[in-house]
C-alpha cells in the first residue's frame, strides 16, 4: 500500500487533523476555516478520510476564530 502524500498545510486548517484528512478536504475544496464552516458536521463526516477526530478539530479551529459549522 503506497503512504498517504502529505499536502498540509491547507490553508488555514489546522495540521492536526491529520494528513488523510487534510488531503480530502483539499480535494473537495475546502482548503480553509470559512470554507469549512460553511459545512455541517454531518456534510463532512460524508467525505472519506474525516472523522469524529477531524471534525472535533476543526470545531475547536473554527471557535477560535469565531465561527461555526452550518446547522443541518
Amino acid at each position: 500500500m503506497a503512504p498517504t502524500p502529505d499536502v498540509r498545510p491547507v490553508g488555514d486548517l489546522p495540521d492536526a487533523i491529520g494528513k488523510t484528512a487534510a488531503r480530502e478536504l483539499s480535494a473537495n475544496g475546502l482548503t480553509s476555516l470559512r470554507l469549512v464552516a460553511a459545512r455541517s458536521r454531518r456534510e463532512l463526516l460524508t467525505i472519506h478520510g474525516v472523522g469524529p477526530k477531524a471534525v472535533a478539530i476543526l470545531g475547536d479551529a473554527l471557535a477560535a476564530e469565531g465561527l461555526t459549522f452550518r446547522e443541518d
